[in-house]
């Protein structure tokens, strides 16, 4: 993903991937722990930010998480998660269930259904390029796809116009 199509690095150089990759991790961590949002994210401010690679977990994105995309992602999916989660079960093949996916791939799905919902300022392309790169750091079989489907299938729902036609260009 190229810095200039999202200001995937901030002003400060902080990088939105980075910041992404770790949400999802955070989420995760939530999900299973049932970790308070706010430990989650001093825990993760404090001592995790910037060390995803170092940690043998990479989306490919360098740089160090912005922490202010990364608290602002968290902070969203929690008080919209009771939006996001029949959104993003619908948009699941059928006789599937959010609850049944991966917990990882749930937590990437989420994350990115926010941004496409309340981040009008990131394009939708960007959204689901990012959070696929995401899938493609845990995953090696089909989850890229699934994160590629939903997202983009939620992106055409929630901002009509902003992704061309299917078959009209990339998607």
């Amino acid at each position: 993903m190229s810095a200039a199509s999202d200001s995937a690095r901030t002003p400060k150089g902080l990088s939105r991937s980075q910041a992404r990759l770790a949400a999802v991790q955070a989420l995760y961590q939530m999900d299973l722990a049932e970790t308070d949002l706010a430990a989650v994210i001093e825990e993760f401010k404090a001592h995790r930010l910037g060390r995803a690679a170092e940690n043998g977990v990479d989306a490919g994105t360098g740089g160090e998480a912005d922490p202010e995309h990364f608290a602002d992602v968290l902070k969203g999916v929690v008080r919209r998660q009771r939006e996001i989660d029949p959104m993003i079960d619908r948009q699941l093949a059928q006789g599937w269930r959010l609850t049944r996916i991966d917990s990882i791939l749930r937590a990437i799905l989420r994350a990115g259904a926010f941004e496409l919902i309340e981040l009008s300022d990131v394009p939708p392309r960007v959204v689901i390029s990012e959070y696929i790169d995401v899938a493609h750091a845990f995953f090696e079989g089909d989850e890229p796809r699934v994160v590629n489907g939903v997202l983009d299938a939620l992106a055409r729902k929630l901002r009509p116009g902003d992704l061309p036609e299917r078959g009209k260009g990339h998607a």
